[in-house]
């Protein structure tokens, strides 16, 4: 198991907010632009209901640098 539990993506945004990431810009219902100094962009494409699965909440935190107790 990777340690990660699958999430609601409103939760992960907020503790994506609260490591230091920025909403850049919205666009479109789901996508935002996330912005952090020293990090590329990242585009942050869920609705906010949408339950997250380990595989893709590794796949952020590699982007991200996000953490399990981040959450």
């Amino acid at each position: 198991m990777s340690g990660w539990p699958a999430t609601k993506a409103r939760l992960v945004l907020a503790a994506l907010l609260r490591i230091g990431w920025r909403i850049k810009r919205e666009s479109g219902g789901s996508h935002r632009i996330l912005s952090r100094t020293g990090w590329p962009d990242v585009v942050f494409s869920f609705h906010d209901k949408e339950e997250n699965g380990p595989r893709m909440l590794a796949r952020i935190a590699k982007r991200t640098g996000l953490k399990p107790e981040d959450l």
